[in-house]
C-alpha cells in the first residue's frame, strides 16, 4: 500500500488526480459529474485521468479468461492494419477448432448484418463458415441478399456454397442467389470463354459490389478444396512444389501473399484477388497451426479487413519465430 510522502506539503495536483480517479473509476461517476463535483472543467477530468493511468495511480485488470483474447485482438489490428479481429478462447486440450472460430463467427455475422447499410453480402464455403450459420442468432433483414461467390463443389454437401449461403439467407430473412460455376475450368482457354459471357460478367459484377464478404482460407494438407474440389488433371504435389502455403478462392498463394507461378491459377472461375481490395469488409475466418502460414499470407498481402481466428492460431500469426 503506497505510504503518505514524507513532507508537510501536499501535492495538490496528485490529489486531484486521487480524487477523479476514486471518483471515476471506484464510484462510477461521469466526467461530466466529476467536473461539477470538482469545479473544474470536462476536459480537465479527461485528461487528468489519462495522467493517471500514466502515472501509475490507476491501474486497470481485466479478469475473464477472454481478457488474452481482447489483447489479442488489439494486437492482430495494430500488427497488420485490421479494421477488427475477434479470438476464440482454447481453453485446455478436448474442443473442436471449427465450433469455436465458426461460433465466433456466427456471433460477428449477427450483428454486422444486422447493420441497414449492408445490403448484399458474399458468402464462401468450408467447415467453419458453414458452423457459423449453426451458431448465428436469427436477424429479420429482408431488405438484404446474400450471394454465394464461389463455384460449387460436384458432390453434394452441407459445406458446398449453395446450402451454407442458403442456409444464412433463412436465418437473416434474406434474398439469396447463386455464382453456378465450378471452381475451375478444365484449362485456361475454356475458363477466357466462360468468363466472356455475358451471364457470368453480370455475376461476378454483382459480387464485386457486395458491401462484405465471408472466406475461409485452405492449407496444403486437409483443406476441402484439396480434398473434394480439385480437377482430376492437377498434380497436388506440383502446387506445392511452386512454393504454395495453402488458396483462398481457389486461388494459390505463397507466403508473401502473391499468386504462385502453376496453371491451376489460370483456371479459377470467380472473383479476382485483387478484387478483394475493392470491398469494404473481407472477412477471414480460419484457425489452427496448419492454417498459419495461409492467415500470414492474406495478412502479408493487405486483402483482409476482418480477421476471426482462435487463441493459439493468434499467438502463432504474431510471433514471427513460430
Amino acid at each position: 500500500m503506497p505510504r503518505a510522502p514524507k513532507t508537510n506539503t501536499v501535492d495538490a495536483e496528485e490529489q486531484l488526480l486521487v480524487r477523479l480517479a476514486w471518483a471515476c473509476e471506484m464510484e462510477g461517476m461521469t466526467q461530466a459529474a466529476a467536473a461539477d463535483k470538482f469545479g473544474i472543467t470536462r476536459l480537465r477530468v479527461n485528461k487528468s485521468l489519462r495522467e493517471a493511468r500514466a502515472r501509475g495511480i490507476v491501474r486497470v485488470a481485466v479478469n475473464s479468461v477472454y481478457a488474452p483474447c481482447a489483447e489479442l485482438e488489439w494486437q492482430l489490428c495494430d500488427a497488420f492494419n485490421l479494421n477488427t479481429a475477434s479470438v476464440a478462447p482454447i481453453a485446455g486440450e478436448q474442443f473442436d477448432l471449427h465450433t469455436m472460430i465458426g461460433s465466433s463467427l456466427g456471433q460477428y455475422l449477427a450483428s454486422y448484418l444486422s447493420q441497414k447499410t449492408v445490403r448484399l453480402f458474399g458468402m464462401s464455403w468450408g467447415n467453419t463458415l458453414n458452423m457459423a450459420t449453426r451458431f448465428m442468432q436469427p436477424i429479420n433483414r429482408p431488405d438484404l441478399e446474400i450471394i454465394s461467390v464461389m463455384g460449387g463443389l460436384s458432390k453434394g454437401s452441407d459445406l458446398n456454397s449453395f446450402e451454407i449461403t442458403t442456409r444464412l439467407a433463412d436465418l437473416c430473412n434474406a434474398e439469396h442467389s447463386y455464382f453456378t460455376a465450378p471452381i475451375y475450368a478444365g484449362s485456361r482457354e475454356s475458363r477466357d470463354i466462360l468468363v466472356a459471357q455475358d451471364v457470368f460478367q453480370s455475376t461476378i459484377e454483382k459480387i464485386r459490389m457486395a458491401d462484405g464478404i465471408a472466406l475461409a482460407a485452405g492449407d496444403m494438407q486437409k483443406s476441402l478444396l484439396i480434398k473434394d474440389g480439385m480437377p482430376p488433371d492437377i498434380d497436388l504435389e506440383s502446387i506445392r512444389s511452386s512454393g504454395a502455403v495453402g488458396d483462398i478462392m481457389g486461388y494459390f498463394l505463397s507466403a508473401n501473399g502473391d499468386l504462385v507461378d502453376h496453371p491451376i491459377n489460370e483456371r479459377v472461375l470467380g472473383l479476382e484477388l485483387d478484387d478483394l481490395d475493392q470491398i469494404s469488409n473481407v472477412i477471414l475466418a480460419a484457425g489452427g497451426p496448419n492454417k498459419v502460414p495461409i492467415i500470414r499470407a492474406l495478412l502479408a498481402r493487405g486483402c483482409v479487413d476482418t480477421l476471426v481466428t482462435d487463441e493459439h492460431t493468434a499467438q502463432a500469426v504474431l510471433d514471427p519465430a513460430a
